[in-house]
């Protein structure tokens, strides 16, 4: 599986952005998906995850309430609205996958990435 995220860019403290991941194809599981990030000099973090049929949403404490995680299975696409942004929420954001259906938080949990998204929240 080869996935695609998109739509990063420059925004102003307190604007949005929508990210979307594309991926090439479906491995032979139902795919939970993820979001990370990872900004200068830090580790990758989670920032959130969503089952196969989009029922369970999970996210990281520090952008519940601001981000929001979708999925279109037709065009085999997830999506990160990202509202209220913050200069902190500055990073390359990463889409992943698993080869199993239920959302976790864990990186190790994820099989499949893609090659990230620049975002940059100015002040």
């Amino acid at each position: 599986v080869q996935l695609q995220a998109s739509g990063g860019g420059l925004v102003q403290s307190g604007g949005s952005l929508r990210l979307s991941c594309a991926a090439s194809r479906r491995t032979s599981s139902n795919n939970a998906m993820g979001w990370f990030r990872q900004a200068p000099g830090k580790e990758r973090e989670f920032v959130g995850s969503i089952s196969w049929r989009g029922e369970t949403t999970i996210y990281a404490d520090n952008v519940r309430g601001r981000f929001t995680i979708s999925r279109d299975n037709a065009k085999n696409t997830v999506y990160l609205q990202m509202n209220t942004l913050k200069p902190e929420d500055t990073a390359i954001y990463y889409c992943a996958a698993r080869a199993d259906s239920s959302p976790r938080p864990h990186l190790i949990r994820y099989d499949f990435w893609g090659q990230g998204t620049l975002v940059t929240v100015s002040s």
